[in-house]
């Protein structure tokens, strides 16, 4: 079995493979596929495991930004891994997802996430869970009313969104998950918020401090993407999805949990939410402390001790510092006294990766993913890392 990129050659292969393991596309899916995937051919980022010429799987790494408390990383999202019926059991994806972790690190991503289709694979891999994608059902007319009296929202402007606000858009997003601090929603590139900004079957709308996506789906309405970075603007937003109520019963919307929204409902008794699980790997530790943000009053130095089989640059004993809203992790060196620091924190690189986006370490400890430490090293983890990640884009 040979690992090696997909070139333009690959690619009807490819998508064969793919409708395998997900299913048929449409025409017209099909070739937004095929723009989706072909700019990142020369860049490397679309693997392929062959026997001789035929290809048995595949797998790809998508250049997004992802925020961690208000600070973008760069992230390798790992998608389409498929392996032929008939070639499966033959760790074909294993060796898949070896070569994919390893093409992350080349191409500088400090953290990878993946939507799993199987938690087992993954996980051996060093990925482990680690947020949610949450849809959350709404009343069209309870936000419909969200304007306000007179449609009090009106006051900010709306215009439609095409491709050229691609770069307009991404800047955006940024602004806004800064100012929120949020942990894990993702950005597109740029080329890649042109493409879906292309299709006609979605309406697109931009403020000067949010965004719509939205669609018709199944007689009701359907929200990809909502942001915004103010008050006036989420109603204004969220009060123009709503005026479709006299068709359109209901709104699904993929949101952050914690969305304003939700408080701005007049009635709210009971949630009708669906969730998906997406896990997280950290490729190169020091870089994605570093570039982490924390929470300003938090202050914390505590050793801990790291086991990754695929990343040995991430394996040892390292001294964790939060400081003024900034990390770092450095080697432990027992000759300079750094080593004295008591009983480290102990965890696999699925544990890291899980305490980096914000799982209890009370959880990890009973997951087996966290051994030794210290009660107070426990909270102090807990206070630099706490968050609940989620995501709003599925990949």
């Amino acid at each position: 079995m040979e690992i090696r990129h997909l070139t333009s050659d690959d690619l009807d292969a490819a998508l064969d493979n793919r409708r395998r393991a997900f299913g048929p596309l449409s025409g017209g899916a099909a070739e937004t596929w095929r723009k989706l995937v072909s700019p990142m051919l020369p860049e490397g980022r679309y693997l392929g495991a062959f026997d001789g010429s035929r290809l048995l799987g595949t797998a790809r790494v998508n250049p997004y930004v992802q925020w961690w408390h208000g600070r973008p990383q760069s992230m390798g999202g790992v998608a389409s891994v498929t392996v032929a019926p008939e070639d499966r059991g033959r760790g074909v994806g294993r060796a898949l997802m070896d070569a994919a972790i390893e093409r992350c690190a080349e191409l500088g991503h400090a953290v990878s996430a993946l939507y799993p289709a199987t938690t087992p694979l993954y996980r051996s891999a060093g990925y482990e869970h680690a947020g949610v994608l949450q849809r959350v059902t709404l009343p069209s007319e309870a936000l419909r009313t969200l304007g306000g009296p007179g449609g009090a929202a009106g006051a900010v402007k709306l215009r439609r969104m095409g491709p050229a606000d691609a770069a307009e858009l991404v800047a955006l997003i940024g602004r806004v998950h800064a100012a929120t601090r949020a942990s894990g929603p993702l950005c597109f590139d740029e080329r890649t918020w042109r493409l879906w900004l292309e299709d006609d079957d979605d309406f697109c709308y931009l403020a000067e401090d949010g965004f719509v996506v939205y669609r018709w789906s199944d007689g009701n309405i359907e929200v990809d993407n909502l942001l915004a970075g103010s008050e006036a603007t989420a109603r204004a937003l969220w009060s123009m999805v709503g005026s479709a109520s006299s068709v359109a019963k209901s709104v699904t919307a993929c949101v952050d949990p914690a969305d304003p929204v939700l408080w701005m409902l007049r009635e709210r008794s009971k949630d009708e939410v669906t969730q998906t699980r997406w896990m997280f790997r950290l490729i190169d530790l020091p870089a994605a402390v570093e570039g982490r943000g924390f929470p300003a009053g938090v202050r914390v130095e505590t050793p801990v001790e790291v086991t990754d089989s695929r990343r040995p640059g991430n394996t040892g004993a390292w001294l964790l510092r939060v400081d003024g809203g900034s990390g770092s992790v450095t080697r432990r060196d027992a000759a300079s006294g750094e080593g004295a620091h008591g009983d480290a924190t102990r965890l696999t690189i699925g544990g890291m990766s899980a305490l980096f986006a914000g799982v209890p370490t009370a959880t990890l400890r009973r997951a087996g993913l966290l051994t030794g430490g210290s009660p107070d090293a426990d909270d102090a983890l807990d206070a630099a890392f706490g968050c609940s990640a989620y995501m709003i884009d599925y990949f």
